[in-house]
């Protein structure tokens, strides 16, 4: 596998998430505005990836990870999601904490740290927002889904995965009950509020606030 560096590993990570959950392909600029970096530095970045074999590009298109590119993204998320589960079941962190923490100490665990704390999770298999840990072969789970704010009325399912991207956001449905695994049904969908029921009870979140929640199809 091409050698990486903490940096490499970030765009890696942020190219595969982008569309994990979603089906358009991140472009250069979409990809500065999540790395908080300028356009000229996601240029060299991705020419010195393209290099190493990790990253497809054309001139004013989509970057699409290579074979070898995906093998390390997923490499990489694998020991960030390990991390979060491993902060909240065994360190004492609220799932709305531990995103900044994984993002330091996926660079500098070692892997038999890293397969210590897999096994003694009992191998997960979602992390604590409901974002599929990849195996150590490379394997990611996933079933079909549909984002709350686009479910129609009536529909219902299990949340699967609840964006971490908003601490907030998070602290709220966890006042509410709404976590991975909470079966919830659409009852109203007009305007600027999505009524729903879950955890027992009847209850309105904004149109942003579902669109950070995925349900299954």
């Amino acid at each position: 596998m091409p050698a990486t560096s903490p940096a490499i590993e970030d765009y890696l990570k942020t190219v595969y998430a982008h569309t994990e959950w979603q089906p358009d392909p991140i472009t250069p600029k979409v990809l500065a505005d999540k790395l908080g970096v300028a356009p000229s530095s996601v240029t060299e970045m991705v020419k010195k990836m393209a290099a190493n074999g990790l990253i497809l590009h054309v001139p004013y298109g989509p970057l699409r990870l290579t074979d070898a590119g995906r093998a390390r993204a997923l490499a990489v998320v694998r020991r960030h999601r390990l991390i979060e589960t491993w902060l909240v079941a065994e360190m004492g962190y609220s799932w709305d904490e531990v995103h900044d923490e994984a993002e330091v100490l996926e660079h500098s665990l070692s892997d038999r740290l890293l397969e210590a704390i897999d096994a003694r999770l009992g191998r997960p298999s979602r992390d604590p927002h409901g974002d599929a840990i990849p195996s150590a072969s490379g394997d990611v789970a996933s079933e079909p889904f549909v984002l709350l704010s686009e479910a129609p009325i009536a529909h219902a399912g299990r949340v699967i995965r609840i964006s971490d991207r908003d601490p907030e956001v998070l602290r709220e449905l966890e006042r509410r009950g709404i976590r991975p695994g909470v079966e919830i049904a659409v009852t109203d969908a007009a305007g600027e509020l999505v009524t729903l029921q879950a955890a027992g009870e009847v209850g309105e979140l904004s149109q942003e606030v579902a669109a950070a929640i995925w349900v299954t199809a």
